[in-house]
């Protein structure tokens, strides 16, 4: 087993409650609220600091950690956006093969404008816009 697949198989694996489900299954699991952990968690597989992180989602690394000291569950919104953000991310893995070139693309700006994909995560709205534009490149589409 390649270094590469290695790397895909425990980003899959941290996930795989989350990863791989139709929109129901997100909308589900965000009702129900995400445990801080699983933004920990994320913030080490995709090599992206806490704060920024946290200001994706619009909380303060002080408001998660205080979740995670009083064992309460994300609100359903931030909890989406943490769910949307984790499939982004495995599809985006998937296509390039790891995280680090996935963050790479996320930086080079796109449509013919200054603005990057990264730009675009603030909000789900945005999410879904940088997943269509990582099926289009799979595909082979111009992006």
């Amino acid at each position: 087993m390649s270094a590469k697949s290695d790397v895909q198989s425990a980003f899959k694996t941290k996930f795989k409650l989350f990863t791989g489900n139709n929109n129901y299954s997100l909308v589900a699991n965000a009702r129900r609220g995400i445990k801080p952990e699983v933004f920990y968690d994320l913030a080490v597989m995709i090599k992206m600091p806490e704060k920024n992180l946290a200001q994706i989602i619009h909380l303060s690394p002080r408001t998660i950690s205080n979740y995670k000291e009083n064992n309460k569950s994300l609100d359903p919104v931030q909890s989406e956006h943490l769910l949307k953000l984790i499939t982004l991310y495995n599809k985006g893995e998937e296509i390039f093969g790891n995280i680090d070139e996935f963050n790479y693309w996320l930086q080079k700006p796109f449509w013919n404008d200054a603005e990057k994909p990264a730009d675009w995560l603030l909000t789900p709205g945005g999410i879904d816009l940088v997943m269509d534009e990582l099926v289009k490149l799979a595909y082979g589409d111009a992006v």
